[in-house]
């Protein structure tokens, strides 16, 4: 399976929280009002960035487990969240596991499985086999910011639609669960999830010149994966690049990439 870095992982943290659809994290406060006990668990938790956001909005759930396959991002997120957990009187946990082994993720018996970025990454296979676990553990799910195939750039380069098309098509190759949903895996939640009350929210990234750092460090990986999947094009795709670099170096680029938060609610 893909795995991130940390610094990664800490760069795109202030805007991945500045895009989350509010009003779905609101809804399930009050859907868990009043239990005792709850437990969530965050799986593909890296340094816990969604457990960190949602732990303060969410006061019933009581502990939280976070599963990782790579064991140092969750060295990391016992460090960072330890703090935090120990001011709001809360308890968590963090286990290494792979996402692939379904039966193995410590669901049964908690109140919410929650995920941030990983469903652009699955198969529909995974997905499919995913919605019947939490079907038969009865919980509910809340998936966060998923790629939906949206990339919006200030000011307007005559190559984008290409790189974004090329970079859409990259989404779609194998990230380790099988051939990736990428921008289709919103659609292909309701489908997979049936019988669960499916809501849906924009939760894009809007990216100034403050972001400049995070800026870059997309355009460069959108540029790598469009020539990964079309070397025919490296030469458009690296004169894209530059252009767009220079427009970031001059603080006047701002990029919007469109994401979506689901929220499942069981029957």
């Amino acid at each position: 399976m893909d795995s991130f870095s940390a610094e990664w992982l800490a760069l795109r943290e202030p805007a991945d929280h500045a895009a989350r659809a509010r009003p779905l994290v609101t809804r399930l406060a009050a859907r868990l009002h009043g239990r005792s006990q709850a437990r969530a668990v965050d799986l593909a938790a890296g340094t816990g960035s969604n457990v960190r956001y949602l732990l303060p909005r969410l006061p019933e759930i009581q502990h939280w487990t976070l599963v990782d396959q790579d064991a140092a991002l969750l060295a990391q997120a016992w460090r960072l969240l330890t703090p935090i957990a120990q001011r709001a009187g809360r308890s968590f946990d963090v286990r290494a596991g792979d996402l692939r082994d379904l039966d193995a993720l410590p669901i049964d018996g908690a109140a919410l499985v929650t995920a941030s970025a990983l469903l652009d990454l699955v198969s529909e296979e995974w997905l499919r086999a995913f919605a019947a676990r939490c079907r038969t553990a009865r919980v509910d799910v809340l998936c966060t910011l998923t790629y939906d195939g949206r990339i919006d750039c200030t000011p307007v380069d005559p190559a984008d639609e290409l790189i974004r098309s090329l970079v859409n098509l990259h989404q779609r190759s194998d990230k380790g669960f099988g051939p990736a949903l990428g921008p289709e895996a919103v659609r292909a939640v309701a489908k997979c999830f049936a019988g669960f009350e499916v809501v849906a929210a924009d939760s894009d990234w809007t990216l100034g010149p403050e972001s400049g750092e995070l800026q870059r460090q997309l355009v460069e990986g959108w540029a790598n994966a469009a020539r990964e999947i079309s070397p025919s094009d490296a030469r458009e795709v690296d004169a894209w690049r530059g252009r767009r670099l220079s427009s970031i170096t001059g603080g006047f680029s701002h990029l919007r990439v469109g994401h979506r938060d689901v929220a499942l609610f069981r029957a």
